[in-house]
């Protein structure tokens, strides 16, 4: 009787362990989503002011550009991606979205954009200006378009 009662227990042992083999299996297969940088929110953008606000205000108020973004003398980026990591694959990148901040020679703000991308394409998701002129917007537009135009062979230069 013993011999039996063995038996059925590692038959039972092994229903729990491939029980639990399948639930890694699954989780193993299981899309993980990650951010990376960081973007003002619109409460944080509508603190500062076109107009008014200069660098050291914005700092205070926002902070600067981590290093993901970018700083020059035309403007702030803050750059924010989204990636999803699937099981064994090459992350992959599906969300995007870039905030510029511009400046006029004086240092005070001159234009607020939130910027995203959407099929392949550059789309303004918001903006407040005080001039007619934006400044940057073909660096945002090169930022942003670049995502999924590379072919190996060209880089490999072939």
């Amino acid at each position: 009787m013993a011999g039996t009662t063995g038996l059925a227990w590692s038959g039972l042992a092994a229903l729990r362990f491939a029980v639990a083999g399948l639930l890694l299996l699954a989780a193993a297969c299981t899309a993980v989503y990650r951010n990376h940088g960081y973007v003002p929110t619109d409460e944080e953008l509508a603190a500062v002011e076109v107009g008014k606000d200069t660098r050291e205000t914005v700092t205070e108020k926002i902070g600067r550009p981590s290093a993901q973004g970018l700083l020059n003398d035309v403007g702030w980026f803050y750059v924010q991606s989204e990636f999803r990591h699937y099981g064994p694959l090459e992350p992959q990148e599906v969300k995007r979205q870039v905030v510029a901040i511009n400046f006029t020679e004086g240092g005070v703000v001159s234009n607020i954009g939130r910027y995203g991308l959407q099929d392949g394409r550059v789309f303004e998701i918001s903006r407040r200006v005080t001039a007619t002129n934006i400044k940057g917007a073909t660096f945002i537009g090169q930022l942003l378009g670049s995502i999924g135009r590379f072919n190996a062979g060209e880089l490999l230069g072939e």
